[in-house]
């Protein structure tokens, strides 16, 4: 039988509200954790940030889809995001002040409309796709796989 009393309904809804906040949170760590088993550029300080400016909508469809994101301090400054489709790996520089944006940008893009090529795509520092450009191959560390569910 449902409650009436107005002190029980709000407590209610304040249980439901740091729940939510949690499982968000959650959401973030995870993608944390498998940023650490697979990038070997990762480390909390370059890495996290970058997650945390990202949808946890988008994250939680990263996460479901097996997509990482990776730091890659290699990434020419001019060409600072990239998608390694094949392998459903999004990098970015985290030196370059545009390459966190740019990422989060993308991903946000691309989980909503749940569209994942699989060629290498790469950004310059506003968003811009760039044609016949070369980055380097993303390697993950030692021992680890990636689980990337193609569909």
């Amino acid at each position: 039988m449902p409650t009436k009393h107005p002190v029980a309904a709000f407590a209610l809804a304040a249980i439901a509200v740091p729940a939510l906040a949690q499982s968000d949170r959650q959401v973030a760590e995870d993608m944390l954790t498998r940023s650490a088993n697979v990038c070997p550029g990762h480390s909390t300080e370059r890495t996290a940030p970058t997650v945390k400016s990202v949808p946890v909508g988008a994250l939680r469809v990263m996460l479901d889809r097996g997509l990482v994101m990776c730091p890659d301090r290699r990434l020419d400054a001019d060409a600072p995001a990239v998608f390694y489709g094949r392998l459903g790996v999004f990098a970015w520089n985290p030196e370059v002040a545009a390459g966190p944006a740019v990422i989060a940008r993308q991903i946000d893009a691309m989980t909503r409309k749940d569209e994942y090529p699989s060629e290498t795509l790469v950004w310059d520092t506003k968003g811009t796709p760039l044609k016949q450009r070369t980055v380097p191959m993303f390697e993950p560390r030692p021992g680890a796989a990636v689980f990337y569910k193609a569909r």
